[in-house]
């Protein structure tokens, strides 16, 4: 009997009350004693009928809350079994001994007692035990069953699973992932050029035919287009048709340059799409972002950024050269008013310069002489590449004064400070990327295609990924940032040599702007025997560079791959020429080079003759560059790394196929 009970109210103050009535019959006994063996015999009576009163009491008690117990356990076990989740007790060996109606019905069962955890359901997570209390405690996953949602949640002490139907929510959280709303341009990247040489009549037929091609497919997909003018269109869709068109991959971009493919300039798409915020202010701005960034690598390709992902899609073939020079002016006149606001000009470019920075350095050296501002190159220490070249450089003491080191780059930066980047549009690989934190104003001058990762808050961008190299376009801005330009004969050769070395002399990546650059280069003074001389290599490279074409082998019969030998440490440079001498091969449309640099990182250089591009490649393993000259630089082993440019290689070739 619980205390609570046996201290009723009753309980102890009728003892104190017999014992008062004995008091009271002892003191009547003294004066009158039969008168007291009357009361003595009264309340002998009353205790009696109390006592049985109070075992009455009791027997209807425990009768009344052993039923009740009954009736509770009786109920409980009907409630268990009636309930609207799944409850389920396994064994030590993870086999199923007990669970309620709602798992039979759960896996289309009557029964699943006996079966096996890991053959009803997937692995379960297992937490690492509290090393306190030596318990493991609660985990939840969610699992998919006769094409309904579950979400489990365990009790790993008690061995026991909740399951709890969560299909409704599963299905409208899908649906609501699948309608939230995306914003994307779609913009004839080269209209101008594709048109060039038609009538107002042709042209617009050209856009019709393209038109109707893009709205075709818009409907194809349940997009809704607005044409915003002759070359740009806005796009709104959802979650679920964006993922179509990934899945398709853009078809679109082939479709309309394929359909083009008579004129001397086929059409080209670029498309910016944007997901993943609910302001749709937001997704304007990142759309455009997203194009920019398509237009930025080339054109003829789709960016698509979904929250923190960048996707690209297409960029098949190269930049289109625009035959106009009005963005050169223009920018060549924004460069001169900033370096005449600044109390001085620093200029460099990526890590382990090449003569295409020297020479892209050098020419905004000269920019910034014209108009009196102090000028400085930061140069981060020897490099075979330009060996030769800053040979010279160090006869000529004028300038070679103007070549400084980071730290000394560091000691003149001043929020009225201008700094030039080059060749790069990364900070991370340029000489000094503290430089690029420090300064409060920045120029980018870059001929690569725009990859992700990218100075965002420079004050002026001039990114050509048509241009040659950063010569060309330095040299370009010479003609328009000064009415009469100067320049000496070792700086003209050195622009010449860095368009040389880039386009391979003149083989590769060049179109009319780059042979009037180097045209007027010539007329500056440009000595092409210096630029001869420069480039010249060496016996022993020549030797190392047979050596690791030994190695090369062919795979999906036209792309040659080179790794070199364990513990040989070769030097980007010579690891990047190799990859350039086997496109001279027979049948050979691309080529990777796999070494170790002497740094200890081991690098991959990539290059293509325009069918395959390299870029998408080098992207996948975080490196970057052009549709036929890319490279990266990777941790680990050569071993490891051969390995995962075959797994991207497997990979580009499932989805969409290597060669164009």
């Amino acid at each position: 009997m619980p205390s609570l009970l046996q201290k009723r109210w009753h309980g102890y103050q009728t003892v104190w009350m017999f014992m008062l009535q004995l008091m009271l019959i002892i003191f009547v006994s003294y004066y009158n004693w039969i008168l007291g063996l009357v009361s003595l015999c009264l309340v002998c009576v009353l205790a009696y009928v109390m006592l049985q009163a109070e075992r009455r009491f009791r027997r209807d008690l425990v009768k009344y809350v052993t039923d009740l117990t009954y009736r509770i356990k009786r109920v409980e076990g009907e409630a268990i079994g009636r309930l609207p989740f799944g409850i389920m007790l396994y064994s030590e060996d993870r086999v199923v001994e007990w669970h309620n109606r709602f798992v039979g019905g759960m896996f289309g069962r009557e029964t699943v007692v006996g079966s096996s955890l890991a053959e009803l359901l997937p692995p379960l997570p297992q937490p690492a035990r509290d090393k306190k209390d030596n318990k493991i405690g609660k985990s939840t996953v969610e699992v998919v069953a006769n094409e309904r949602y579950y979400e489990l949640t365990i009790d790993h002490d008690e061995r026991l699973i909740y399951m709890h139907d969560m299909t409704e929510l599963a299905m409208l959280r899908e649906r609501y992932e699948n309608e939230r709303a995306a914003l994307g341009i779609v913009m004839l990247d080269n209209l101008d050029e594709a048109a060039q040489g038609m009538d107002d009549q042709q042209r617009t037929a050209l856009i019709a035919r393209v038109a109707s091609v893009i709205t075709e497919w818009a409907k194809q997909h349940r997009i809704y287009l607005r044409r915003l003018s002759s070359e740009r269109y806005l796009m709104m869709l959802n979650q679920r048709s964006l993922n179509e068109l990934e899945q398709s991959r853009f078809v679109i971009l082939d479709e309309v340059r394929e359909m083009t493919a008579d004129l001397k300039v086929p059409m080209t798409l670029s498309i910016g799409l944007a997901f993943g915020t609910e302001r749709f202010s937001e997704l304007g701005e990142l759309a455009q972002s997203s194009l920019d960034m398509a237009l930025g690598r080339g054109g003829d390709q789709a960016a698509v950024k979904a929250g923190q992902r960048l996707s690209f899609y297409g960029g098949k073939t190269g930049a289109v050269e625009k035959r106009t020079r009005v963005r050169a002016r223009v920018i060549a006149h924004a460069l001169r008013d900033l370096m005449q606001e600044s109390d001085r000009v620093i200029i460099m470019g990526h890590h382990m310069p090449d003569l295409d920075v020297i020479g892209a350095s050098i020419g905004v050296m000269k920019a910034a002489d014209m108009y009196k501002v102090e000028a400085h190159i930061v140069l981060d220490g020897p490099n075979p590449g330009i060996e030769r070249l800053m040979e010279r450089v160090d006869k000529e003491e004028a300038l070679a004064r103007r070549f400084i080191s980071p730290e000394q780059a560091l000691g003149m930066m001043t929020p009225h400070t201008l700094l030039v980047v080059v060749d790069t549009h990364k900070a991370s690989i340029t000489m000094e990327p503290r430089l690029v934190e420090v300064a409060r104003r920045v120029v980018v001058v870059d001929h690569h295609r725009r990859g992700e990762e990218f100075i965002n808050d420079a004050v002026l961008v001039y990114l050509e990924p048509y241009a040659s190299s950063a010569c060309e376009l330095v040299t370009e801005l010479l003609q328009y940032i000064h009415e009469k330009v100067e320049l000496s004969p070792l700086e003209a050769t050195t622009l010449l040599a860095g368009i040389t070395i880039d386009t391979k002399h003149f083989a590769l990546h060049t179109g009319s702007r780059t042979f009037e650059a180097a045209a007027f280069l010539r007329r500056m003074g440009a000595d092409t025997a210096m630029v001869q001389r420069l480039l010249k290599e060496d016996l022993q490279e020549y030797i190392a560079k047979a050596d690791i074409i030994k190695h090369a082998r062919m795979i999906y019969g036209h792309i040659a791959l080179a790794v070199t030998e364990e513990d040989h440490k070769i030097p980007q440079l010579l690891i990047a020429q190799v990859a350039d001498t086997l496109l001279n091969m027979t049948n050979v449309l691309a080529s990777f080079v796999i070494s170790e640099r002497p740094d200890g990182l081991i690098g991959i250089s990539a290059r293509s003759l325009g069918s395959m591009n390299v870029q998408v490649v080098m992207e996948r393993l975080g490196g970057g560059g052009h549709l036929t000259n890319a490279a990266v630089q990777l941790e680990g082993t050569q071993a490891e790394a051969e390995q995962r440019l075959l797994a991207v290689l497997e990979e580009i070739d499932k989805e969409e196929g290597l060669f164009e």
